[in-house]
C-alpha cells in the first residue's frame, strides 16, 4: 500500500513538474483528478510557475517528508507548551492533535497563497467566501461537538456554544486569515516589483541592441564608400598602365569582390562563424595590398577545431581596419599584421596584431576608449556575453599595437556554407 502511494506521488510530483517547465503538455494527462491539478497549474502566471516549479524541484522525494517531519516537531513542541500553560483546558493528547491540525491548515493554506497569489487578487470575493465557509464550517463541527458533550441546563449549553463559537471564529481570524491576507498582499507586491524590473531589463536590452545595431550600420556607412571608392581608384589607375597593369587590375577587382560578397553576408548576420569572418578579412587585406604594396604584409592563423565557433559579425574587420588606418598606413617603413585565435583557460583569444606606430602618446587609455569602430566592438561583445572583453596594448619597443578579444567558445550546430 505504502510503495503504491509512494509510486502514485512520484508520478505525480514529475507530471507537475513537466506541466509547470512546459504547459502546452497539460493537455496530454490522463486522469479526471491529475487533469484537473495540470489545469489548474496552466492558469498561474509564467513567473507564479517557475517559483512553484523551484519549490517541487528543491522538495521532491525525500525532501517533501523531512520538511513534513519537521513541521509536524514544532507543532507537536506549541502543542506541548500548550498543554504545559493550560493544563486544566488542553489535555496533552488534545493539544497535539489542535497544534498540529491547525499547524498543517495554516501551512497548506500559506503554501497555497504562496504560489497562487494573483488569483487570490483577480478573485477576492470568491477566495474569502472559500476561506470563511472553510472556516464556519470547522467552528460548526467544534460547536456541535462542545455542545453535544455538555450535560448542563440549555441555557448553560447555549452560552457554551456561543463562548466556543466565538473563540472559534477569532482563532480562525487572527491565525488563519490575517496571515493569508498577509503574505497575499506582499507577495503580489513582489510580483509587481519583478514584473517592472523585467520590463526594464527587456527595454534596456532591445535598446541597448538597437543602439549596438545603429552605431554597426553607422560605422558600414563610414567605412564602405571610403573603402570603396578608394579601391575603384586603384583599379582605375592600373588599368590606365595598359597591359602592364590589366593583370593587378583584374585580381584587384577578384579580390574587391570577394571581399564585398564576404561582407554583405555578414552584413545579414550577427553572429557568422569565425572562418568567415577570417576569409572576409583575408580579402580584405588582399585588397589593401594591392593598393600598399610591400609596405603591407600579413599572415593568417585559424586552428580548425574554431573554424566554426560563432563571433559577432565584421569585429575582426575592424580591428583590421584600425591596425592599417592609425598604425601601418602612417608608417614610412609600412609593417605587418597578424591574426591568430588560440584556446585560453576555456575561452577564445583573438589576436590582431600590427607592426606600426604603436599607440599616441597621450596613452593606452585614450585609444583604447576611443573611436567608434572600437567602441562599437566593445558593444557589441557585452551584448553577446557579459564575460567578453576587448583590450588594447602597446607592443613596446618593436612598435605596433595588439588588440585582444576574449569571449567564451560558442560552436554553431547548423551553418550555412562559409563565405568566400
Amino acid at each position: 500500500m505504502l510503495k503504491k502511494y509512494t509510486d502514485w506521488y512520484r508520478s505525480v510530483d514529475e507530471e507537475s513538474l513537466l506541466v509547470l517547465k512546459h504547459p502546452e503538455m497539460a493537455e496530454q494527462v490522463q486522469g479526471r483528478m491529475r487533469r484537473y491539478i495540470a489545469m489548474k497549474l496552466v492558469k498561474l502566471t509564467p513567473i507564479e510557475r517557475q517559483q512553484l516549479h523551484d519549490f517541487l524541484l528543491k522538495y521532491r522525494g525525500a525532501g517533501f517528508y523531512i520538511a513534513a517531519f519537521k513541521l509536524m516537531l514544532l507543532f507537536s513542541a506549541i502543542g506541548v507548551a500548550l498543554h504545559l500553560l493550560l493544563p486544566a483546558k488542553f489535555e496533552l493528547l488534545k493539544a497535539l492533535v489542535f497544534s498540529n491540525g491547525l499547524g498543517f491548515a495554516l501551512a497548506w493554506g500559506l503554501v497555497g497563497v504562496w504560489f497562487n497569489y494573483r488569483s487570490s487578487v483577480r478573485n477576492k470575493l470568491k477566495k474569502l467566501l472559500l476561506i470563511v465557509s472553510t472556516c464556519v464550517a470547522g467552528v460548526a463541527v467544534g460547536v456541535l461537538m462542545a455542545g453535544l458533550s455538555d450535560t448542563g441546563s440549555m441555557d448553560m449549553a447555549f452560552e457554551r456554544l456561543l463562548r466556543v463559537g466565538g473563540t472559534a471564529l477569532l482563532v480562525a481570524c487572527l491565525f488563519y486569515m490575517v496571515p493569508l491576507a498577509i503574505v497575499t498582499t506582499w507577495r503580489n507586491r513582489q510580483y509587481e516589483a519583478l514584473t517592472v524590473q523585467l520590463q526594464q531589463d527587456a527595454e534596456r536590452d532591445r535598446l541597448a541592441r538597437e543602439l549596438s545595431e545603429s552605431q554597426l550600420r553607422l560605422l558600414r556607412a563610414q567605412i564602405e564608400p571610403h573603402f570603396l571608392f578608394n579601391t575603384l581608384g586603384a583599379v582605375q589607375q592600373l588599368a590606365e598602365q595598359g597591359a602592364q597593369g590589366a593583370g593587378k587590375a583584374a585580381a584587384l577587382t577578384a579580390d574587391l569582390i570577394a571581399f564585398l560578397r564576404a561582407s554583405l553576408a555578414e552584413m545579414r548576420s550577427e553572429q557568422v562563424p569565425l572562418q568567415s569572418e577570417f576569409d572576409m578579412v583575408a580579402a580584405y587585406l588582399r585588397v589593401m595590398q594591392a593598393r600598399m604594396g610591400s609596405r603591407l604584409r600579413y599572415a593568417l592563423d585559424l586552428p580548425a577545431e574554431f573554424a566554426h565557433a560563432t563571433i559577432p559579425s565584421m569585429i575582426l574587420l575592424t580591428l583590421a581596419e584600425n591596425a592599417i588606418k592609425h598604425g601601418i598606413e602612417p608608417s614610412l617603413r609600412g609593417g605587418e599584421i597578424r591574426l591568430s585565435a588560440l584556446r585560453v583557460d576555456g575561452m577564445l583569444r583573438l589576436r590582431v596584431q600590427d607592426t606600426g606606430m604603436g599607440l599616441p602618446a597621450s596613452g593606452a587609455d585614450s585609444a583604447q576608449g576611443g573611436g567608434l569602430g572600437l567602441e562599437n566592438v566593445r558593444s557589441r561583445l557585452l551584448l553577446s556575453d557579459p564575460s567578453a572583453s576587448l583590450s588594447l596594448h602597446d607592443d613596446g619597443e618593436e612598435g605596433g599595437v595588439t588588440a585582444e578579444i576574449l569571449l567564451p567558445i560558442k560552436i554553431a550546430s547548423s551553418l550555412k556554407d562559409p563565405a568566400a
